[in-house]
């Protein structure tokens, strides 16, 4: 139940990043899900070392914000145009 659960929650959050960096046409759903997870644990492992901390709310911030600096460094790499 929870990689189901992990699946969903990084596809929203990949959804959500692609629509801020204007990516979205470019992504698939798998897309979507592996830069929402990869990036969602990017933005919680960053976070601290920058002094973020925060509830419920500002945690998919984070989240958010980690996939959105993933697809900022794919897109550097021209990965997504």
């Amino acid at each position: 139940m929870d990689l189901i659960i992990a699946l969903v929650v990084g596809g929203i959050i990949g959804w959500l990043a692609s629509l801020l960096m204007k990516t979205d046409a470019q992504m698939g759903l798998l897309a979507n899900i592996v830069v929402g997870i990869v990036g969602s644990g990017l933005g919680h492992w960053l976070a601290p070392r920058l002094g973020i901390a925060g509830g419920d709310v500002m945690r998919w911030l984070v989240a958010i914000a980690g996939a959105a600096l993933l697809i900022f460094i794919l897109k550097a790499l021209g990965i997504f145009k």
